[in-house]
């Protein structure tokens, strides 16, 4: 499958204006409007006529960012894209709040990708009752359409005054305080997350892309997999500070770690404290030097035979999932994760979880994604929190830095 852009469209005006779109192949509505416009034909072709007349591309290219990504600077200003007011959307009204609520900041949420994580993410956003709007977005209008309709119509039941909508573009949807990606491939019975990198980063890639434009001020959390890769690659892409782009991996296995724990007998999953750190995948660390369970080491309550078992299931509880359902992947708490995340920031709770965030130096690690603990605040990551680490803990979180940054390497 490959994700046809407005870019791809482009270049196609200069080879003969005709592009070649394959059986299984997205063609985004932007690339169907600008094909419009150049005159482009979308032509259908079976695979092998595609692998024939279609020349091989390089990696959707991203706008030349206004500075450098790590730049401490003020946030990026400017009107969104001439697409937005060509598809009739609403006027950017700023983000002011319309609907105070006990203090608390609103303005509006996107969720990218109406599938059952974003469904789901959406839901629990709804549910909260802190933003004026949320906008879910699918290259599957009326999926996006319907979901938004069917999460509305909950609101009576829920008590939550949050508007919903559902549309086809981030265009259409506006300007957002928050952006959720949660658009791409999900993995398959038999696919480790590394087999999605080639398909997600074009979808990564060019969603980070336009809602730089869209959406400049927007915070942007990464649920897409590869996790660790796909949040560099938006980071890269959208040209925004790093403070501004995290990753969604660290509350998902920290969650996952401490509601196995609670299956040992132990008593409920909130009375478990731990941290996963490190790659959302092989290299996920728990450091179990600081895992308590109702305040005692974990040790004390669960055989150490046993509580690395647990680790060795959380660290697979992804694949599991998988394998269990067939067809598709974990949906309810990647996307209860994701809003967590959000949740943490517009609350501003200064409490410490896991995120994939740049390193800066912390940890011996610099300049590759990877989970941290970290502290969140209204616009994205506030601090990286120092945790006393034993020194195996330390050198495993280290080996996940150089293992994400050799695959990126693998795939530039």
């Amino acid at each position: 499958m490959t994700v046809w852009s407005a870019a791809d469209v482009e270049a196609a005006a200069t080879r003969g204006a005709t592009l070649r779109v394959g059986p299984r192949d997205v063609v985004t509505p932007l690339a169907h409007e600008r094909a419009r416009e150049l005159g482009v034909t979308l032509a259908a072709a079976d695979d092998a006529d595609r692998a024939t007349l279609l020349p091989s591309r390089p990696p959707p290219s991203c706008p030349p960012p206004s500075r450098p990504p790590s730049s401490p600077g003020p946030p990026p200003s400017g009107s969104p894209s001439p697409a937005l007011f060509r598809r009739g959307a609403p006027l950017p009204t700023g983000l002011a709040p319309a609907r105070p609520r006990g203090g608390t900041p609103t303005g509006r949420v996107i969720v990218v990708g109406a599938g059952h994580v974003g469904m789901i993410a959406a839901m629990r956003m709804a549910d909260a009752d802190v933003f004026d709007e949320l906008v879910l977005v699918d290259v599957d209008e009326g999926r996006a359409a319907g979901i938004a309709l069917d999460l509305t119509h909950t609101a009576a039941l829920s008590g939550f005054a949050t508007r919903v909508r559902g549309v086809g573009t981030v265009e259409e949807a506006g300007r957002a305080d928050y952006v959720v990606i949660t658009a791409g491939r999900p993995r398959q019975p038999g696919m480790s997350r590394a087999d999605l990198v080639s398909t997600n980063a074009e979808i990564v890639g060019d969603l980070a892309c336009r809602i730089a434009v869209t959406s400049p001020d927007a915070v942007l959390v990464v649920v897409t997999n590869p996790l660790d890769e796909m949040t560099q690659h938006a980071w890269t892409c959208s040209g925004f500070p790093a403070t501004r782009v995290l990753g969604m991996a660290g509350v998902l296995d920290t969650a996952r770690f401490r509601a196995l724990v609670a299956l040992e007998g132990t008593g409920p999953a909130s009375t478990v404290d731990a941290i996963a750190l490190g790659s959302h995948g092989e290299e996920m660390v728990i450091p179990l030097s600081r895992v308590r369970e109702g305040g005692r080491p974990v040790a004390e309550v669960v055989p150490p035979a046993r509580v690395n078992a647990v680790v060795d299931r959380a660290r697979g509880s992804g694949g599991e999932v998988v394998g269990l359902l067939r067809s598709g992947s974990a949906f309810l708490a990647p996307g209860t994760s994701a809003a967590r995340m959000v949740l943490a920031m517009v609350r501003e709770t200064g409490e410490v979880m896991s995120a994939a965030v740049l390193a800066d130096g912390s940890y011996g690690i610099r300049d590759v994604y990877l989970g941290l603990p970290v502290r969140l605040g209204r616009h994205g990551l506030r601090e990286i929190v120092h945790l006393d680490l034993a020194p195996d803990e330390l050198a495993a979180v280290r080996e996940a830095g150089d293992r994400i940054r050799e695959r990126l390497g693998a795939h530039p």
